[in-house]
């Protein structure tokens, strides 16, 4: 397998294209240049039917075409064909009935994209962003809830970069029971990495990704090491003549210093991995052994998640979870309480008020929009800093978690868009979300 096949295996996943919103400029809709999201739905196009599929209609992992659209809108929901996964578990426990409260107004919404001067229906802007599921809950209601193309409402679905704010939480909320010190070296909880370029970072410098690390996300610079992190992260056996480390643990010690901690934001995967090896090492489980234990079991999930993993087992933090759309709701409904299910408190209760209090440095250095010159990062989520206090995990190709406390709302979304950076969505979802928080005002 060739070192491009072997980066592109991964590279998708890992989310670091979040930051692609930093032009300044909306792009035109990606129907424009692509199949639109009717044309390419995934039974529409036939992918894997047939005993065999004929060979046009195969999705391959070895040679990377399973993550190219088209294919990729079959791809992100069958994840577990492709990688190798293990299994978080909501252990035979009762799923927890969601409450039903459908808004007929909702579909009759219109709103103006950014860049754009004409309003568009709300089917459009779900239509345009090559959405597969939205689930929308207010006030712990659900008020829509809708699959496309073919997806599913019992099907996992790939997070992508939404792992990390799940991985975040989980860290965080170790370090608000006081199980983890966030002012002692990363060192401290992992001695393995005193000699790297996080030997001197503190905990929460690497969990709000402050770190000053050697480590770039250029997929287009064959020099870049994300090319180093994806090959190690691959699963797959290497090649022949591969040299390099072998599974994120063995990699992750070999990043060095560059710069120093604690000056700027960088948005960088590596330090979500790291995230991941600081609970398995305080907890004694894998972070989807931990999700499992501390919240999968516990607010009544309806399906098992799925954890991608390397070639030793490691989950992928950063970007390998797989879950329902009704649990994505169920965990952003836990985050929206504060950490609370019911009766239970699950989290610590300074967990929220810690992600809310944002990050000290502004996340976009030329944000596609004005109002995301308030945005922030902390413990590996996305805080907006608007009046709603809103904030949110997201994931490459549309994924996006948005809560918005003012207004009680919780709205979950797949996506399956061609252009992986979150800018070919965020000039459309954003301000569809926050049409979503204004409609429950006018009520």
């Amino acid at each position: 397998m060739s070192r491009i096949t072997s980066g592109l295996l991964l590279a998708a996943l890992f989310g670091a294209t979040s930051l692609s919103v930093q032009a300044s400029q909306c792009p035109a809709p990606a129907s424009n240049d692509h199949l639109s999201a009717a044309e390419s739905a995934p039974d529409l196009m036939g992918w894997m039917q047939g005993s065999p599929p004929p060979a046009e209609r195969r999705v391959r992992l070895a040679d990377g075409s399973f993550f190219q659209f088209p294919a990729l809108r079959y791809s992100v929901r069958h994840m577990n064909e492709f990688l190798p996964t293990t299994l978080v578990s909501r252990r035979n426990t009762p799923p927890r009935a969601l409450d039903y409260a459908p808004d007929a107004q909702i579909e009759q919404l219109t709103y103006t994209p950014w860049g754009q001067e004409r309003p568009i229906t709300f089917e459009q802007g779900l239509q345009e962003t090559y959405t597969d599921g939205l689930l929308v809950m207010h006030q712990g209601q659900v008020v829509y809830e809708r699959y496309f193309d073919g997806f599913e409402d019992y099907e996992q679905h790939l997070l992508m970069s939404m792992t990390k704010a799940v991985t975040g939480t989980l860290a965080l909320d170790l370090i608000k029971r006081g199980e983890i010190d966030a002012e002692q070296p990363i060192s401290h909880y992992i001695p393995e990495l005193k000699g790297s370029g996080f030997g001197d970072a503190r905990v929460d410098q690497v969990l709000n990704m402050t770190t000053g690390i050697d480590f770039d996300e250029n997929y287009a610079d064959p020099e870049s090491e994300i090319w180093v992190f994806s090959a190690a992260g691959n699963p797959l056996p290497k090649p022949r003549d591969y040299k390099g480390p072998t599974g994120y643990y063995e990699y992750l010690p070999m990043v060095q210093k560059k710069g120093e901690h604690g000056e700027a934001f960088h948005y960088l995967t590596a330090n979500t991995e790291v995230i991941g090896w600081l609970v398995a090492r305080v907890t004694g489980l894998s972070v989807a052994e931990y999700l499992e234990e501390r919240i999968w079991s516990r607010i009544g999930m309806e399906r098992p998640a799925l954890f991608q993993v390397d070639e030793y087992g490691t989950p992928f933090s950063g970007g390998g979870l797989n879950a329902s759309l009704r649990d994505l709701a169920r965990f952003g409904e836990l985050i929206l309480n504060e950490g609370r299910m019911g009766s239970e408190q699950i989290l610590h209760p300074d967990v929220v008020k810690a992600i809310r209090a944002g990050g000290q440095f502004p996340a976009f250095a030329d944000p596609v929009h004005p109002s995301m010159k308030r945005w922030s990062f902390n413990s590996m989520w996305w805080v907006t800093g608007n009046e709603n206090g809103a904030f949110m995990a997201r994931g490459v190709h549309g994924q996006s978690l948005y809560i918005d406390p003012t207004r009680a709302l919780v709205i979950a979304r797949f996506a399956s868009h061609p252009i992986a950076g979150n800018k070919a969505n965020d000039c459309f979802t954003l301000p569809l979300y926050q049409r979503l928080a204004d409609h429950f005002v006018d009520q």
